[in-house]
Parts: structure tokens; C-alpha cells; sequence
């Protein structure tokens, strides 16, 4: 799966002129954390709504309303952007979107099309993907057991489930406890947990959790 698959959009992005003020409505409108800002077509930075917040005055200045209101309407996203913005291709795998976003403790990327902005890939979209690959919204056994790290072991255990009877609706692999095994967590239909349990440990190292 690649990123341009799971991007969000129609792409809302805002310009260096704009108010925080306009920003902030901007933002609460569409129900969007981030967005790049964009000028003359070109991508110039991104802005978050943790930086239009945090130029917002504080609710303890003595300044008045109207004050408050001049100094908002005179500052501009330009003033609280990021400039130093990384980006990603469409066609990037959606994993290494993923690991930028956690290595580089961001929320999101614009998503670029040769020099176009054409979209941006979010901490939302990376959830929302996560929830169908645990087939979170599918109901069914869900069972997390540990493998031998070796070849075949995956193999041996979907044949063992299919065999009897399990309708496999996500499979996931992950970090053993150590270099020599992986865990795996899968939800199934079409067998019960006794079921689900011993065809498991015809070929699991343990079954830590049926539910």
C-alpha cells in the first residue's frame, strides 16, 4: 500500500498571509490538525494548530478584547510556520511513512507529486489503517500466540487454522521475545476459542490471549 492511497484529501492548505484568527477557523471547520502553506503554488512550510494556538495570547494579559483582536488580526501564519518541511512522495510505501513521522516525532507529511503538494499523510490516516489491519471493526477471535522464527512456521500455522475451519480476517507479525521467535496476533471466524486454541498450538511456541 502506498501513501497517495491513504492521504487525505481534497488538500487544505492555507497561505503565508493569512491571520492566526482565520487559521484557527480554518482549522475547526474542516476538523484538520495541520496543513501546508502554500504560495504562488509552491510548498513554503506547515503550519499545526499547536502553533496557532501557541501564538495566541495568554488568558491571563491584561490587554482588552479589542486588543486582542488587533494583535491576532496582524499576525500571520507565515510568523508561527515551520519552514523546514519534510515531505513525501505518493508512491511511497505507507510503512515508510509511518517510521519518518515516529523517527522525526511529527503528526504529518505533504504528500508531493513530482514539485505539487497533492495531499498529506497523517498520524489520523496511519490509525485509521492500523484499525483495518487488526481487523478492529470485524467481529471474530482474536488470538496472539508465539512462533519460532523460522521458515515455514507462518505457513504451518494459517494451514493448521484453515484446516480447522478459521476464516482468517487480519494477521499481524511482530517482535518475539527474542531474536529466535516473532509473535504473531490474527483474528478468525468460524471456530470457537477451544478450537482457535489447540489448532494454534499444533504449531505455536504458546498462545498468550483468545478473545
Amino acid at each position: 500500500m502506498l501513501v497517495g492511497e491513504r492521504m487525505s484529501r481534497p488538500l487544505i492548505t492555507v497561505t503565508p498571509d493569512l491571520s492566526i484568527h482565520d487559521a484557527l477557523a480554518l482549522f475547526k471547520q474542516e476538523r484538520i490538525r495541520r496543513a501546508p502553506v502554500i504560495k504562488h503554488g509552491k510548498l513554503v512550510g506547515i503550519v499545526s494548530e499547536k502553533d496557532l494556538l501557541n501564538a495566541s495570547p495568554s488568558q491571563a494579559t491584561s490587554l482588552s478584547v479589542w486588543e486582542l483582536n488587533y494583535l491576532l488580526s496582524k499576525l500571520t501564519v507565515e510568523k508561527v510556520m515551520s519552514r523546514q518541511v519534510i515531505t513525501i512522495d505518493e508512491k511511497t510505501p505507507i510503512e515508510e511513512a509511518a517510521r519518518i513521522m515516529a523517527d522525526k516525532k511529527i503528526g504529518g507529511l505533504p504528500v508531493m507529486r513530482d514539485e505539487q503538494v497533492v495531499g498529506i499523510i497523517t498520524e489520523t490516516n496511519i490509525f485509521k489503517l492500523f484499525l483495518e489491519f487488526m481487523g478492529a471493526r470485524e467481529p471474530g477471535l482474536r488470538v496472539t500466540a508465539l512462533l519460532q522464527d523460522q521458515p515455514g512456521e507462518l505457513a504451518r500455522l494459517t494451514k493448521a487454522i484453515t484446516e480447522a475451519g478459521g476464516n482468517f480476517i487480519a494477521f499481524g507479525v511482530f517482535s518475539g521475545d527474542d531474536s529466535g521467535s516473532k509473535q504473531v496476533t490474527f483474528k478468525v471466524q468460524g471456530l470457537t476459542e477451544e478450537q482457535a486454541r489447540q489448532a494454534t498450538l499444533s504449531t505455536a511456541l504458546k498462545v498468550y490471549d483468545i478473545r
